[in-house]
């Protein structure tokens, strides 16, 4: 059997006896047998030792002095920047979340150009001169020549919109008339384009000899001699306007070729070209420059001048240009890259057509 330890039993007339070291409550005993000051924080004395006056002072004015900059903090007007920002409503902030778009900047006005003034004196072409020599005759009848040349400029004058409409500039207005070879008709047809673009109620043409070394303009018109556009050219202190000559046909102006050069090339290669030939446009949408060069394979002005407009035509002789020379020319005229042909000098058509017939002037 297992021992127990026995109660002791208190006797019957009184308190029970309380062994040595058991007085006392529970909780005294408690504190007897563990000893709770260890848990305890140290007393506090009853009095603490006086601070100095000098450092509660000091403390003092630093709680004074940073009192004071939260109420000036608070107190200050916003930045300048800031008072002047609009307040922002809740839909301005769902607004902004958007992109912006880029500030668009004012429209550029064009800059204006004075027109430029041809001399007023115009010289009489001779009429019958330019009947004598198959030409087109202002004011004369329907012929089947007028009505080739018709069919022809409208080609070229719709072209001639279409490249403007496409930021082509001045070049737009400048037709370059040539041909590979001499002898094939490049200044008869010259000459008769341009006469049928004067006839245009609403445009004009100036006609431009560029043919340096065989200049035949002036002497097919009637025309008086003088300074033309090479002298332009090897002039900067010229104005090629002072060298048009006008003539009696309405809409109808002349350049003539100028001084003979053996450096006409050249020339035409330098930097005063372009402002040369933009003085003859200057102001004036609706003119029409025609220039008559020498032939591609005999001259090379052909080739520089094709730089500078909008359009070649190049005329074939049915009966004389040969095909290699033909595709030489192009070859050498491609700083243009807009090369027609003209068929000139041939008596049949496939569909049997004779212009002027309805008008009774075949022929």
């Amino acid at each position: 059997m297992t021992e127990h330890s026995k109660i002791p039993v208190p006797p019957s007339g009184g308190k029970p006896e309380k062994p040595e070291g058991t007085g006392g409550s529970l909780i005294e005993r408690a504190a007897r047998a563990f000893d709770f000051r260890k848990f305890t924080p140290p007393p506090v004395p009853e009095k603490l030792a006086p601070v100095p006056a000098s450092l509660a002072a000091r403390n003092r004015r630093q709680e004074e002095a940073a009192r004071l900059r939260e109420s000036e903090a608070s107190s200050a007007p916003a930045p300048e920047t800031a008072a002047q920002a609009p307040a922002v409503q809740p839909a301005d902030v769902h607004a902004s979340q958007e992109p912006l778009a880029a500030p668009v900047a004012p429209p550029v006005a064009p800059v204006a150009f004075r027109p430029v003034v041809f001399r007023d004196v115009h010289h009489a072409v001779d009429r019958r001169h330019l009947s004598d020599q198959g030409l087109i005759v202002p004011e004369g009848g329907v012929t089947t020549v007028l009505e080739e040349f018709r069919i022809v400029k409208r080609q070229l004058l719709l072209q001639a919109a279409e490249l403007r409409e496409q930021g082509s500039g001045a070049a737009a207005q400048r037709i370059l008339i040539c041909s590979p070879l001499p002898g094939e008709g490049k200044t008869y047809c010259s000459i008769n384009l341009a006469l049928s673009i004067a006839a245009e109620k609403e445009s004009e043409v100036l006609l431009v000899d560029a043919d340096f070394a065989k200049p035949s303009i002036l002497s097919a018109l009637g025309l008086p001699g003088g300074p033309g556009l090479m002298d332009a050219l090897s002039d900067p202190q010229a104005d090629v306007a002072d060298f048009v000559v006008g003539t009696d046909i309405p809409g109808l102006w002349v350049l003539p070729a100028g001084s003979a050069t053996s450096t006409d090339s050249e020339y035409l290669n330098s930097s005063r070209t372009a402002a040369v030939l933009d003085r003859l446009t200057q102001g004036a949408p609706q003119r029409i420059v025609i220039f008559d060069s020498p032939p591609a394979l005999a001259a090379s002005p052909a080739a520089e001048l094709a730089k500078y407009v909008g359009q070649v035509v190049v005329i074939v002789r049915a009966d004389r240009t040969g095909q290699g020379a033909l595709e030489d020319a192009i070859s050498l005229l491609s700083g243009c890259p807009n090369i027609q042909l003209l068929l000139n000098a041939t008596h049949f058509s496939p569909s049997g057509r004779r212009f002027g017939d309805y008008y009774g002037y075949g022929g």
